[in-house]
């Protein structure tokens, strides 16, 4: 196969990476705003070419096409492939606002073409686990779920104006995950945040910690916490309690948390430094899964929709964290 990547900054330099090991795949041809830096990655990873634009990766005939840009550039990425009826492959999300989300989601649908988003969690073997046991019946009622996502450190303060929140850019995968996981919808949500830290974060008007009460069709309960601020290092969970057991996601000797109890753990020898690190296998899979689905050898895992219906959940915590009331999710439209 013959795979365009369009973005070659952190995460597409190690899609690129990945796809280069790829056994399907034969050659890559690279992009980025960036020519010194996509022409770094081609020379890497080898077998890869790096073109001046996107518009030369799409007819540079391609078998398909993984977008790693930036994420304002994703909508109008994905309408391109969608028109040159490439299967696509994009890291979340589609847009940072439900118009820009629903017109890429339009354009794939008229074109009739595939699109998969990175959802990475989806492909991590603790979250799979966690779906089987709730799936199985093996936790009984499922009744309380926790999720956490927890950075080391901020982003850069000019990050921030362009990442659409911390409810959009960072628990939209616990969103996500929380849906894919109980296999339940989330009707409504009530959510706070605090700026108190870094001044930045107040600056661009977002939050550098949020927390969420969330309500799924089902009546389960589930909170989902978030902050850019946990000096401890990457820390990212899910606990879920269900009438006859509990199961735990992302408590490991690497989860940066210490007991204080005699006899509890200590804190880890290295704690997990960040995502790409954590999810390393996960972002694998996500991939081998794509090329699959190219080659039509396997159903799309994580369809364009499924962005859709997280970032309807983030939409619903933002507006009930600045209106300060519980939101229905179904006051947020769906086209």
């Amino acid at each position: 196969m013959r795979i365009g990547l369009i973005g070659t900054g952190r995460i597409g330099s190690f899609h690129a990476g990945a796809l280069a090991r790829h056994p399907e795949v034969e050659t890559l041809v690279v992009t980025d705003t960036d020519g010194a830096r996509a022409a770094g990655v081609a020379d890497r990873i080898g077998h890869a070419t790096a073109v001046g634009s996107a518009a030369e990766v799409l007819n540079a005939a391609v078998d398909a096409v993984v977008i790693a840009s930036a994420t304002s550039a994703h909508a109008e990425l994905i309408a391109l492939a969608a028109r040159a009826g490439l299967p696509a492959f994009c890291e979340k999300p589609i847009a940072l606002d439900l118009a820009g989300t629903l017109g890429a989601l339009h354009e794939v649908e008229r074109a009739g073409s595939v699109l998969q988003l990175g959802f990475m969690r989806r492909f991590d073997a603790g979250y799979s686990a966690a779906r089987s046991a709730v799936r199985s019946g093996a936790l009984g009622r499922l009744h309380t779920v926790r999720a956490m996502t927890s950075d080391p450190a901020p982003p850069p303060a000019a990050y921030l104006p362009y990442s659409g929140g911390l409810f959009r850019d960072c628990l939209v995968h616990d969103f996500d995950i929380l849906r894919w996981v109980t296999g339940r919808e989330v009707v409504e949500v009530y959510a706070t945040g605090s700026d108190a830290g870094p001044a930045m974060f107040r600056a661009a008007g977002d939050v550098d910690t949020a927390a969420a009460l969330l309500t799924l069709d089902d009546s389960t309960l589930a909170t989902a916490t978030a902050t850019r601020c946990n000096g401890a290092g990457y820390d990212v969970r899910m606990e879920l309690a269900g009438e006859l057991d509990q199961v735990a996601v992302g408590l490991d000797d690497r989860t940066p948390l210490t007991s204080v109890e005699l006899q509890g753990p200590a804190a880890p020898a290295k704690p997990w430094p960040g995502f790409l690190e954590r999810f390393a296998a996960a972002y694998e899979a996500e991939l081998d899964a794509f090329v699959q689905v190219v080659r039509g050898e396997a159903a799309n895992p994580c369809d364009g929709r499924e962005a859709l219906h997280a970032l309807r959940i983030a939409e619903a915590c933002e507006l009930s964290r600045r209106e300060h009331r519980p939101v229905a999710v179904a006051e947020i439209p769906t086209g």
